[in-house]
């Protein structure tokens, strides 16, 4: 995601309805002032996931989100923050 979405508590946002769907992965913030999510789950879950994800927390602004399929390993087990300095 791209935007003000650092600083707006936007990774806490989307690890709870990451979590409320029932999906597993991670989310974290990335040098370049983006916030990158991997998640695994249904296609409804994801979809679901995303819609949520165009809207942000109320204290953000998004501007644009890329999807890409990605492979997640098998270990994930819940959805985490990453990197949460």
């Amino acid at each position: 995601m791209r935007g003000r979405v650092q600083g707006v508590g936007f990774r806490w946002f989307v690890q709870r309805e990451a979590e409320a769907l029932g999906l597993f992965g991670w989310v974290r913030n990335n040098p370049d002032g983006a916030v990158e999510v991997l998640a695994s789950g249904s296609e409804q879950q994801l979809v679901s996931l995303a819609t949520k994800l165009k809207n942000g927390p109320r204290a953000a602004r998004v501007d644009g989100v890329e999807e890409s399929a990605a492979e997640a390993p098998p270990n994930l087990k819940s959805f985490r923050i990453d990197g949460a300095w």
